[in-house]
């Protein structure tokens, strides 16, 4: 997997500072007040630092921007990086400050003059995982990365926190999410993920013929079309109470989907690769509270299925029998990710008797042409849960809103000669699968489903990440997580 930058934290020494090579990192605050570490490089620089805080850029200039000051006289830096940052910075401004910092990296080293900033944290968090680049598949020389060192008045502090665990599960989903389907197939997914075992997390691979003694049909029926093997995979962390029941996260995870029989257009179909993005978290949060030893039990479970055409593939028109019992007249075979969920819905209720659930998906194109690229879509049947959901999601930073559920929209799923239909029709299209879903989950456990169609990849860059996978909801769901159980 993409590996993390390292940072060096380490007490701050100013008079190493003429000498550094590379880049010098200094912060201002808005009123241009210069700390120790700016003081310095002011003094070595004649005072050009002072004069440029004097000018109309800098004043022009948003909280985090960084602004470059080349080959400055008296160092031996190539250039001084000026970051316009207050003493007590939000966490999203902190974090913006740190990636555009990584924007500036190239392969020379960099220093970064920390100090007396706060959330000096959230800084070097925001440098990691903007220096994220998927060159897997790329051929010829690869850029360099440079040494970064952050000076900062407690390093001890910063060395503890589990910042590469956060990072190393964004890119371990980032680079699931951006891996074409030829090379991430269902069967190179769960080895990826049987492949965590090394880190302390229980893994269970859960082949075609479990599935099909478990009665796990509508999942099957989705990759019956593919010669690709359906697979479920269950993560487990058990590192809470012994009596305590875990809390489940469920993932969507079909590694390609065409829309099978009722086939998708071409255009943009190169897209879907990405349609594995809710099993893709799932997988970056466990490994994320597996690498920081989260004092909480957490079950994660992904359906990995391919969506294909074939002779073999379920029809528009068949019934199929889920695990739960109740039957689903298959309209539109490309409303396929509720098949999936619904019986990996059921299977880790009935095994696993969660303290609640969250599944994850990139689940319609409705909930894009709703919410855009700036927020998920949250669906519940617990106030609290996606309360609670919600709050740990504004504090990431990552965009998540309530959307409405009502009885009145299951009066779309009505079928003639089953249970029910997997589609409800164009009007409300993601509501009515997020009242699909709700039919699989049982009346006292909490629940939120997140259709992240709109945010799990994205055509332009974010503020944490380049174009392609955002890793979006593995901060969220491991801060849910910390508030929740291990407050």
């Amino acid at each position: 997997m993409t590996t993390p930058i390292e940072i060096q934290f380490k007490d701050v020494d100013l008079d190493a500072v003429a000498t550094a090579d590379g880049l010098v990192a200094v912060f201002v605050d808005g009123d241009g007040k210069l700390d120790a570490g700016a003081r310095k490089v002011n003094t070595l620089t004649r005072k050009s630092l002072a004069r440029f805080v004097e000018s109309e850029a800098f004043e022009k200039a948003s909280p985090g921007d960084v602004s470059l000051l080349s080959y400055p006289v008296g160092m031996a830096a190539t250039g001084v990086l000026v970051v316009k940052l207050g003493r007590r910075p939000s966490s999203q401004e902190a974090r913006k400050a740190g990636a555009q910092i990584a924007k500036r990296l190239g392969d020379k080293s960099l220093l970064v003059l920390a100090g007396s900033i706060g959330r000096a944290d959230e800084i070097a968090l925001g440098l990691m995982l903007r220096a994220y680049d998927f060159d897997t598949h790329k051929t010829g020389d690869k850029p360099g990365r440079g040494e970064v060192t952050c000076m900062v008045s407690k390093p001890d502090e910063l060395r503890k926190a589990p910042l590469n665990a956060i990072a190393e599960g964004v890119f371990f989903t980032r680079d699931l999410t951006n891996e074409p389907a030829n090379i991430l197939t269902t069967t190179d997914f769960a080895d990826r993920l049987a492949a965590m075992r090394d880190l302390g997390l229980e893994v269970e691979v859960l082949e075609e013929k479990d599935l099909a003694k478990l009665g796990m049909r509508t999942l099957l029926s989705v990759g019956q079309g593919s010669v690709s093997p359906s697979k479920v995979v269950v993560m487990s962390w058990n590192g809470g109470k012994k009596k305590d029941a875990p809390f489940a996260l469920v993932g969507k995870g079909v590694v390609f989907d065409t829309g099978g029989i009722s086939i998708k257009p071409a255009a943009g179909m190169e897209d879907m690769t990405m349609d594995m993005g809710g099993a893709g978290v799932v997988a970056g949060v466990m490994r994320t509270l597996a690498l920081r030893k989260a004092k909480a039990n957490v079950v994660g479970l992904v359906g990995i299925v391919e969506n294909m055409p074939s002779g073999s593939a379920t029809r528009p028109g068949d019934v199929v029998t889920s695990m739960k019992g109740d039957t689903v007249e298959i309209i539109n075979t490309d409303a396929e990710g509720r098949l999936v969920l619904a019986d990996v819905l059921w299977y880790a209720q009935d095994r696993f008797k969660p303290a609640g659930m969250i599944n994850l998906a990139t689940l319609t194109g409705a909930i894009l042409v709703a919410l855009g690229n700036e927020n998920a879509g949250v669906f519940s049947n617990s106030d609290e849960l996606s309360g609670d959901f919600i709050k740990a999601a504004k504090a990431e930073g990552e965009g998540a809103w309530r959307m409405p559920m009502a009885k009145a929209y299951d009066a779309l799923l009505k079928s003639r000669i089953a249970d029910m239909k997997n589609v409800g029709g164009r009007n409300a299209g993601s509501i009515t699968a997020a009242q699909f879903l709700q039919r699989f989950v049982k009346d006292d456990v909490p629940w939120c489903h997140l259709d992240i169609a709109g945010v799990a990849s994205v055509k332009s860059e974010t503020a944490l990440a380049p174009a392609g996978a955002t890793g979006w909801g593995v901060m969220a769901l491991n801060r849910l997580v910390a508030d929740m159980y291990e407050g």
